[in-house]
């Protein structure tokens, strides 16, 4: 029987995410062997310093290139968040699934219902803090590293007020029950590929089931996101983010830029054909930038 091996890493959340496309090719596959390869990756070793200070988010991914450059697994899954906005022309991402829920939440202690002033808020990322400082303002808001369950760990022994966490997150480990609040993409725009998951694999390699795995809208607003984001320099330690929505032959994109030099950021929306889903992401993204410099507006 042949095997196919599929690469994850070994956090909780990741491996429920890559046993959802474990158990799906396994459907589409009855006469292959599909097992899951788990690894801890740099980024999961590192918890006592923020992302931008070690090296941003390609170091969740490097030691499960590496499996699939070695061949000790066929494809990767990934949070497409995750995923730095430059893939190796030889690791291509070969297919996107449906999007979970897009949205941030905020997540607080039991009983409580409101953030403690006098406690900070939890964010992972410069990009969640940029707009709790707005949401919030007032608060402190915290570096949290680990995975989710050690950031509710730090929650529930009192280390923080609230977190900020992705609802995609929280929902595929049942835990839907924790969020107190949805923030609206309005409210807080999320990273380029939040709850879209990534299948990634090696290039010239043929895998024609994975069309089926594939969701045209996720793939769209994927396309779209991670223009954005490249265009302006983000994805790793920058809080650049954007959401785009898919309505039939149309697709409608919000994005945050930021100016390292200042600190500043301002946003913007567009619309335009699903089919130049690229386009309009780097159309955003040129001009929101060109028009803080030209307007000082930032």
């Amino acid at each position: 029987m042949k095997t196919l091996i599929v690469g994850s890493r070994d956090s909780a959340l990741a491996v429920a995410q890559a046993m959802t496309v474990v158990r799906a090719l396994q459907e589409k596959l009855p006469h292959t062997e599909v097992r899951l390869l788990t690894m801890k990756t740099t980024g999961d070793r590192i918890l006592d310093r923020t992302l931008d200070q070690v090296g941003g988010k390609g170091l969740f991914v490097k030691e499960l290139d590496a499996a699939l450059r070695d061949r000790r697994a066929d494809l990767t899954v990934h949070s497409l968040k995750d995923v730095p906005m430059e893939v190796p022309e030889d690791l291509p991402l070969l297919g996107f699934s449906r999007r979970e829920d897009p949205r941030d939440v905020l997540v607080l202690r039991s009983g409580a219902d409101a953030p403690e002033a006098e406690q900070p808020i939890g964010s992972a990322s410069l990009r969640r803090s940029l707009q709790l400082k707005k949401l919030f303002p007032g608060f402190e808001v915290k570096p949290v590293r680990g995975n989710l369950q050690t950031r509710l760990r730090k929650l529930d022994e009192g280390q923080y007020g609230a977190l900020v966490l992705a609802a995609a997150g929280l929902k595929r480990l049942g835990l839907e029950s924790r969020i107190s609040r949805y923030f609206s993409p309005e409210e807080m725009i999320p990273a380029a590929g939040q709850g879209i998951l990534a299948i990634q694999g090696r290039a010239g390699e043929e895998h024609p089931w994975l069309e089926e795995l594939t969701d045209p809208d996720a793939t769209a607003a994927a396309l779209c996101e991670r223009a954005f984001a490249r265009t302006l320099g983000g994805g790793c330690t920058s809080p650049v983010c954007a959401y785009a929505r898919p309505e039939g032959d149309r697709i409608h994109l919000t994005g945050l830029y930021w100016e390292e030099s200042s600190g500043r950021w301002t946003t913007g929306e567009d619309w335009d054909e699903r089919s130049r889903a690229e386009a309009l992401g780097f159309r955003l993204a040129e001009r929101l930038r060109n028009e803080s410099f030209r307007e000082g507006n930032i």
